[in-house]
């Protein structure tokens, strides 16, 4: 494929990397049954996808790995996952990985947790991550593989070449969901550990991009992200700081954000057309969120998935 693209100015989004991502909705007990789903812990990092040659976020800008964590990558091989440094580290991953030039063992915490192998067609997840396995260990023992081969379920661990591999690249561990107490259960427990949810995965649907219902999050509290159109003045205890975001969603729907916010947060608040994430406890009939409380700037996440506010 060609290298490419001129330099300097904002860097092209590659359209076929934003295609290929698969995005989640979120879990409804009353209208997804997801018995048989495959369930995995849901990762708080950065999301990225490896083309078998570059690493891309999800819209597709490149990622400036150092070499030495593209060589425990399998070449040629598609792989989806995130870029992981620990629960509650999104802050320092992000940092990380969004560093254009990474100072000397930056990268040495982070661990790509792969989620998926979205070129291995007309198959099921379950068929995806044994070849994602297959490819890893493959290439952490010198042999060369290529989306069609065949998924051996081999061990990376059993070669001496992939300790240092094994460590920095790992495939998700999932579990064959029981069903809506099952959910209920493992969401407590991942919670109490300081996780952040659940993803729940079809089983046996080929790949495909886009945000869809093959692929679904769970956390006790919905998390949604929105864009700031405006600050609304504090009053009491907050009079000279900020009140609250005033904000919209991807359907345009305006609502604002007023609780979740450090003093420090308040006093230097997300500028206008910085997409934030929040959390709340449902959406009213009118779709507007109820209780929404701050949580974080997503730096990550385009503008452009938003309604133009103008």
């Amino acid at each position: 494929g060609g290298s490419g693209g001129s330099g300097g100015g904002k860097a092209k989004r590659n359209l076929k990397i934003e295609a290929m991502v698969g995005l989640a909705n979120t879990w409804d007990p009353e209208k997804h049954e997801v018995k048989g789903y495959l369930m995995s812990e849901k990762l708080d990092g950065m999301r990225a996808v490896w083309n078998g040659h570059q690493f891309f976020t999800r819209t597709g800008g490149p990622v400036h790995a150092p070499l030495d964590f593209l060589a425990c990558l399998p070449p040629g091989f598609c792989l989806d996952g995130e870029l992981f440094m620990g629960r509650g580290n999104f802050h320092q991953v992000m940092s990380v990985c969004r560093n254009q030039a990474p100072p000397l063992g930056a990268w040495s915490k982070v661990v790509y947790k792969v989620f998926d192998a979205p070129d291995i067609k007309q198959v099921g997840l379950a068929k995806r991550l044994d070849a994602a396995r297959a490819a890893l260990a493959n290439h952490a023992s010198g042999a060369n593989v290529s989306p069609s081969s065949s998924s051996s379920s081999s061990s990376a661990s059993s070669s001496p070449a992939s300790s240092s591999a094994s460590g920095r690249v790992e495939v998700v561990e999932h579990n064959v969901c029981r069903g809506k107490e099952h959910v209920l259960e493992a969401l407590a427990e991942v919670e109490a550990e300081g996780g952040e949810g659940l993803m729940l995965a079809v089983p046996d649907k080929a790949h495909r991009g886009k945000r869809s219902n093959d692929l679904l999050k769970v956390k006790t509290m919905v998390t949604d992200d929105a864009i700031v159109v405006g600050h609304k003045a504090g009053k009491g205890k907050h009079t000279g700081k900020l009140g609250a975001l005033e904000c919209v969603l991807r359907s345009g729907v305006r609502f604002q954000i007023g609780t979740g916010f450090s003093d420090r947060e308040r006093d230097d608040p997300p500028k206008v057309g910085e997409v934030v994430e929040f959390r709340y406890f449902e959406l009213t009939k009118a779709q507007v969120p109820r209780f929404p409380a701050y949580v974080r700037v997503r730096a990550d996440i385009d503008a452009d998935e938003f309604p133009s506010s103008g």
